[in-house]
């Protein structure tokens, strides 16, 4: 369905908006590569958390968040969402307390600025394309959940093209399985409504955040392993109705 466009916003979006958002992710690039030299990742998360509040503020976006209660900060979990929008990221840097490291696919590596800015702050880059790779990556988040951090990861591997819960990879429930980690579902639920994939063009609204119970994963295996994927997608389909 095609949408209508305000003209008055277009402006907006054009003069401020826009040039705003490169600026302040630029900003946010580079104060995330200096301070990783520090020597502790977790200051590369200051930037980046009030860099996706401020995008979110400054798009007329409001966030509500739910179910805060259900994760305890400094604890490690495997936060499993859907994902309907880049906006998506921006909610989980500004809103999710923990710290934690994306498993993100491995062309984001090649945006300037930010693929640097991810790959100096631990985050995990996969191609998906190369099982082999794509295996070592893996390994390499099991390694760093190792010092308290938590993952994030949206389960689908990419996101909705028509705002509908998509099929969830098995990539998380393997890591979550090795490692014994509580899964935390995760529904992102109106970031479609402001700005879908394939469309330039940000509209106001609001987005809810709903953290759901941690799934239990001591019994994770290869034989539960479907078992827990559709019990972990019903939950987060829920939060989206």
């Amino acid at each position: 369905m095609k949408r209508k466009i305000n003209p008055f916003w277009l402006i907006y979006l054009i003069l401020v908006l826009y040039p705003l958002l490169v600026i302040m992710t630029i900003i946010t690039s580079v104060l995330m590569i200096i301070l990783s030299f520090i020597g502790d990742y977790r200051w590369c998360y200051i930037p980046a958390k009030y860099w996706g509040r401020a995008i979110c503020a400054i798009s007329f976006v409001r966030v509500k968040v739910v179910g805060d209660e259900n994760y305890e900060k400094n604890k490690s979990y495997i936060f499993i969402a859907n994902h309907q929008s880049i906006y998506d990221i921006f909610v989980v840097y500004g809103w999710l307390i923990n710290k934690f490291k994306w498993v993100m696919k491995n062309t984001l590596r090649k945006i300037p600025f930010v693929g640097l800015a991810c790959h100096k702050a631990g985050h995990i880059f996969i191609d998906r394309s190369n099982p082999i790779r794509a295996k070592r990556s893996l390994d390499e988040a099991k390694k760093k959940l190792r010092n308290g951090s938590s993952i994030v990861i949206f389960a689908e591997g990419s996101r909705t093209k028509n705002g509908k819960l998509g099929k969830f990879k098995r990539g998380a429930f393997k890591i979550a399985e090795d490692l014994k980690l509580p899964i935390i579902p995760v529904s992102i639920k109106g970031t479609f409504d402001i700005m879908p994939v394939f469309s330039y063009y940000i509209k106001p609204g609001k987005i809810t955040v709903t953290f759901h119970e941690a799934i239990d994963t001591q019994n994770l295996n290869e034989q539960t392993m479907e078992e827990i994927i559709e019990t972990t997608r019903n939950v987060i389909q829920k939060g989206l109705q």
